[in-house]
């Protein structure tokens, strides 16, 4: 089956800008019964295009993926089944979920002393995770620098004391503290941070000296969009649906040691990291086809020369919008310029009827989801791996033109 792309021409009024004249439209296979239910089934064809959706989560695939899962829908390799039906006891299942294991530690150059486990609950359950099982002292430090690292800092306040060590509330979260000499108590047992801030837009670009403490890090939305030292974490996770994967499945690499049956008394089974590591996170049903998505992403990203390649691509897409912004007198970037994130870029008109109208004409015109979060206002483009260095450029070609109206 051949998928093959071609430009859609759409009519607009002239003078006025849409990426809907330039929206990738491509065959989609659609399967009709032909006889009856268990009879063969024929193929037509129909158009579907694509926008340009600049979602924080679930965010947009690559292509290629989604057309390899729709090819393997019905029948996965000759099994006769999707992987959506079948057993993730199954030796083809064993398959896909040793696979896509071995390609992430290839893609990060994990260590034999960590493990990798596909979870469930999100990141929002290791907030509660975390604690229960690294809090031996009943103590750790929490750096806020925005809402989710507020939100697993109060949980963590649930199991013992969370010492807050460093905030950029002061000025709403647009900037990095230093992290240089930070008061950690001596009898902390981790430090955490949120090391890319969706939703305000900053990223850490050097560690926090921990003073000797294992670090823990939320990478939710910058996994995999650059090179990373696994060695100088204790625990990196994250959920996939920003940059990796479908909606339900998180990713916890752990170091070994960091695993026992001493958490917390009255932790859940379900809760207990060495729960998961013993079974090879298949204690219960896994989120089985999130993890098949997930696995083909990738090897997506191998083909794209890894993660020193997909970092060079990002800071190229990244510098697009960033240098728009820079020089426009319409819009404005909220984020102290040394902090900000390759894969979050918040940005503000000043006026809130104006951002209104920005995010509405911009949807109108085939760019998605660039309302920012609710608590914060403006936009926020979401810029991750799969989004193609054409959407950048033909988002700035429109603000260009929205700036140039208003």
């Amino acid at each position: 089956m051949c998928l093959k792309y071609f430009a859609a021409n759409k009519i607009v009024s002239e003078g006025s800008y849409s990426a809907r004249n330039d929206l990738r439209m491509h065959k989609q296979p659609e399967i009709v019964p032909d006889k009856g239910v268990l009879g063969e089934l024929k193929q037509e064809e129909r158009e579907v295009s694509r926008v340009y959706n600049f979602s924080a989560g679930p965010a947009v695939l690559p292509e290629e993926v989604l057309k390899e899962a729709a090819d393997e829908m019905l029948d996965y390799k000759g099994s006769g089944m999707s992987v959506m039906e079948m057993s993730h006891r199954s030796k083809v299942y064993d398959t896909i979920i040793k696979e896509a294991e071995a390609d992430l530690r290839e893609l990060m150059n994990i260590p034999d002393n960590y493990k990798v486990l596909f979870l469930q609950g999100g990141a929002s359950q290791q907030f509660a995770m975390i604690p229960m099982n690294l809090m031996k002292n009943r103590k750790a430090a929490y750096i806020v620098t925005g809402q989710w690292a507020k939100k697993a800092y109060q949980e963590a306040k649930i199991y013992g004391e969370a010492v807050e060590v460093a905030s950029s509330a002061d000025k709403t979260f647009s900037y990095i503290p230093d992290c240089g000499d930070l008061p950690i108590p001596e009898d902390a047992d981790y430090v955490y941070i949120c090391e890319n801030n969706t939703i305000y837009g900053t990223k850490f670009k050097t560690l926090p000296d921990t003073k000797g403490h294992t670090l823990v890090a939320d990478v939710s939305s910058c996994f995999l969009s650059e090179p990373v030292d696994v060695t100088k974490y204790g625990i990196i996770y994250g959920g996939v649906q920003k940059n990796i994967g479908p909606a339900g499945v998180v990713i916890v690499i752990i170091r070994e040691d960091l695993i026992s049956e001493d958490t917390l008394p009255g932790t859940p089974t379900m809760l207990k990291y060495k729960t998961h590591a013993d079974a090879d996170s298949l204690y219960n049903t896994p989120p089985a086809y999130g993890i098949y998505i997930c696995g083909k992403v990738f090897k997506w990203l191998k083909k794209q020369g890894g993660l020193s390649a997909m970092k060079e691509y990002n800071e190229k897409k990244a510098k697009i919008l960033y240098d728009f912004l820079d020089e426009s007198a319409l819009f404005k970037g909220t984020v102290r310029k040394e902090d900000r994130s390759l894969m979050n870029v918040p940005f503000v008109t000043g006026s809130d009827e104006l951002d209104a109208k920005f995010v509405k004409e911009a949807k109108e015109a085939g760019f998605e989801n660039l309302k920012g979060h609710r608590s914060v206002g403006g936009m926020r483009a979401s810029i991750y791996n799969a989004m193609p260095i054409e959407g950048v450029e033909k988002l700035v070609e429109f603000m260009r033109e929205f700036e140039k109206n208003n």
